[in-house]
């Protein structure tokens, strides 16, 4: 096996990728451009490539010594084809987008797709707050909530790579509507879009809140950071933003305990560096509901690598499937 591999986040604004050593997790030359997604899904191959070339002469590593590329990928995959089958928050949506194959046969390595959650799942689990258990389910928080799974030490792909969706299991019945089709998904509770939503609300209801002032009542303004701040300031209201979204996150986590037993679930993204604000609704929730588990050997916590664990997660994925 060799040592060095690409590891690349396609993102709908940005492109980063750079050098994994898979033995440590260590990044080199980790760059990032803009994907301008709006050209098209040709032309942000083209430039995919010219980001992988300029990761490797920044390093000075050779094709030769290059192990493979993976990129993690916002959206539903064929992981058998190497396909985009739909990428929601990239213009096009990139049907049946030969991704794998191309991006192979221009820099002559194997190349391995991974949905972006999954990516953070694994790179987590491996390099970060999920290492030393074999058994992890991982949240991320972001415009969505994304998921993925490690079960006895393997990540968990089941069903065409669609297995570990924890954003999209139903926690209200007859709910809000989610952006896949179904009604009461965790996504449409406790998503940065939802937490948005519930500050714009309490700001318009004329509640007791510093949110609106924050930002001189210019109410598009109002974002998860911006919350969080008003939360550091003791702001109730923004307090009770959080502990809402942890409550809504506590009856999901609750079933992903007693369904799968993990030891570590890692709570990722933007909204997770809320911290304690967030885990600690969460954990009230999972005492309140959970009571077939032995709780005391699971850990609530929050990711540790940031914006990194996708990179190193498709690396070391690519690196195991493709190498």
């Amino acid at each position: 096996m060799k040592k060095y591999y690409i590891g690349c986040d396609l993102g709908g604004t940005n492109l980063r990728a750079g050098l994994v050593n898979i033995e440590s997790g260590e990044i080199s030359n980790l760059t990032s451009v803009d994907t301008l997604a709006r050209e098209g899904h040709d032309a942000v191959m083209v430039r995919m490539v010219e980001l992988f070339r300029h990761v490797l002469d920044a390093t000075g590593i050779g094709i030769d010594q290059l192990g493979g590329i993976g990129i993690g990928v916002p959206g539903v995959l064929d992981l058998e084809k190497g396909e985009t089958l739909f990428l929601p928050n990239l213009p096009g949506t990139w049907p049946h987008v030969p991704l794998r194959d191309t991006i192979s046969q221009v820099m002559g390595v194997p190349v391995a797709l991974l949905n972006d959650a999954r990516s953070i799942t694994y790179g987590e689990w491996r390099f970060g707050a999920g290492r030393g258990v074999d058994t992890m389910a991982c949240f991320t928080l972001g415009t969505g909530v994304g998921g993925g799974l490690v079960i006895n030490n393997r990540l968990h792909l089941n069903l065409g790579g669609t297995a570990g969706e924890l954003g999209h299991q139903t926690i209200e019945p007859n709910g809000l509507m989610c952006g896949c089709g179904n009604r009461g998904c965790l996504e449409a509770y406790a998503s940065a879009s939802a937490l948005t939503t519930l500050a714009f609300k309490a700001v318009t209801q004329g509640l007791t809140t510093i949110i609106g002032k924050m930002v001189d009542y210019d109410l598009n303004q109002i974002n998860p950071k911006l919350v969080y701040q008003a939360a550091l300031q003791g702001d109730e209201i923004a307090i009770g933003i959080f502990k809402e979204i942890g409550y809504r996150l506590g009856l999901a986590i609750g079933n992903i305990i007693v369904s799968v037993g993990p030891r570590k679930v890692v709570i990722a993204g933007g909204v997770a560096k809320a911290g304690e604000f967030i885990l600690e609704p969460i954990r009230q929730t999972l005492k309140e509901r959970v009571y077939v588990t032995r709780m005391d050997e699971v850990e609530i916590v929050q990711a540790q690598l940031g914006n990194n664990s996708g990179v190193m997660g498709v690396a070391m994925y690519t690196a195991e499937t493709a190498g």
